[in-house]
C-alpha cells in the first residue's frame, strides 16, 4: 500500500512543482531542447566562421593572430571580384525573369479547372528534380552540335553554338537552367497569394469598367506585395546557395565566366586550403544576402495596406 501511495503521489508532486514554476518558466523549459540544438548547429557554426575569418596564420609557423588580413587579401583577389560580378549578373538574369514568369503562370492558371491542374503539374515538375539531376539533363541539351538545343535551332537555320564553352554565353546558359528550375516553385507562392485576394474587389472593379490590365495593376499586384517580397527573398537565397549546376556543367569555367561566390568559397577552402579567406568570403556573402533581403522586404512591403474584409 505504501509503494502504491508513493507511486500516485510522485506525479502529483511533479505537477505541483510545474505549477509553481509559472507559465514563462514552463515555456522556457519546453523550449530548452530546441534552443540547445539551435545554438549547437546554427549559431555556434556562425561564430566559428566569424572567428576563422579573423584568424591569421603564417605559413610554416605556429603563430596565430587575429585581424582583418583575410578580408584585405580577399578584396585584393581578382577571382573574388570576378565571382562577385558573375553572381550579380546571375542574380539579375535569374530573379527578374523567374518572378515575372512565375507571376504570369500563377495569374493564368489560378482558375481551378482540370486543364489548369494538369498545366500546374507540368510547370511544377522541374521543382521535383534535384539541381544535380537537372544539370545532368541540361548537359545533353547544351552539347554543341548534337544537343537538343542545337538540333532544333539547326532546323531553323541557326549554326552550332558552344553553350557551355563560350565565356560570353556560358553564364546565361546557367541562367536559363535556373529560370526553368525555379519558376514553378515561385508560382506556388503567387497562387497562394491570389487565393487570399477577395473576389469582391474584382467584381467592384468590373462594375466600374476596369479592364483586365487595370485590375491586375490596381488590385492584384499591390495585394501580392507580401508574396512578392517573400519570393524575392527566397530567390536571393537561391542565387547565393545554389551551386550544384556550376559543379556539374562548367566548374567555374570557361575562363572563370561562371565562377559564382559559393563555388569560389569551395575552391578557396577545399582546393587552395585557404580557410581564412574562404571564411571571409562567406561572411561577405552572407552580409550581402542579409542586406539585400532586408532592402527587398522594406521596398516591396512599403505602401501595401490591406485589411481582409
Amino acid at each position: 500500500m505504501a509503494q502504491g501511495a508513493l507511486a500516485i503521489e510522485a506525479p502529483r508532486v511533479r505537477i505541483r512543482a510545474a505549477r509553481r514554476l509559472g507559465p514563462a518558466a514552463r515555456a522556457w523549459l519546453l523550449l530548452l531542447p530546441s534552443i540547445f540544438f539551435l545554438c549547437l548547429f546554427t549559431y555556434w557554426p556562425i561564430v566559428q566562421v566569424l572567428l576563422q575569418s579573423l584568424r591569421i596564420e603564417t605559413f610554416g609557423s605556429d603563430s596565430v593572430s587575429y585581424g582583418l588580413g583575410n578580408f584585405e587579401r580577399l578584396f585584393a583577389d581578382a577571382d573574388f571580384s570576378g565571382a562577385l560580378i558573375n553572381n550579380g549578373l546571375y542574380a539579375v538574369g535569374t530573379i527578374v525573369p523567374s518572378i515575372v514568369l512565375a507571376l504570369a503562370l500563377a495569374v493564368g492558371l489560378q482558375e481551378a479547372t482540370r486543364l489548369n491542374a494538369l498545366l500546374r503539374t507540368v510547370v511544377f515538375f522541374p521543382v521535383l528534380l534535384p539541381l544535380v539531376a537537372a544539370a545532368a539533363l541540361f548537359l545533353f541539351v547544351f552539347l554543341p552540335g548534337i544537343g537538343l538545343l542545337d538540333y532544333y535551332l539547326a532546323k531553323l537555320g541557326a549554326g552550332q553554338t558552344n553553350w557551355l564553352g563560350d565565356p560570353g554565353i556560358a553564364l546565361w546558359s546557367l541562367v536559363g537552367l535556373t529560370v526553368w528550375k525555379n519558376a514553378g516553385y515561385y508560382m506556388l507562392f503567387f497562387l497562394a497569394g491570389l487565393q487570399a485576394i477577395p473576389q469582391d474587389l474584382y467584381e467592384a472593379a468590373r462594375i466600374e469598367g476596369a479592364g483586365a490590365w487595370a485590375r491586375f495593376r490596381r488590385i492584384t499586384l499591390p495585394l501580392l506585395g507580401p508574396s512578392l517580397a517573400f519570393v524575392s527573398v527566397i530567390a536571393l537565397v537561391n542565387v547565393i546557395t545554389q551551386v550544384d549546376h556550376v559543379v556539374v556543367l562548367t566548374k567555374g569555367g570557361p575562363s572563370g565566366s561562371t565562377n559564382l561566390l559559393l563555388f569560389y568559397i569551395y575552391q578557396t577552402a577545399h582546393e587552395s586550403y585557404d580557410y581564412g579567406k574562404a571564411a571571409a568570403a562567406t561572411v561577405v556573402s552572407v552580409t550581402l544576402l542579409l542586406g539585400l533581403s532586408f532592402v527587398s522586404l522594406r521596398t516591396l512591403e512599403r505602401g501595401v495596406h490591406y485589411e481582409a474584409a
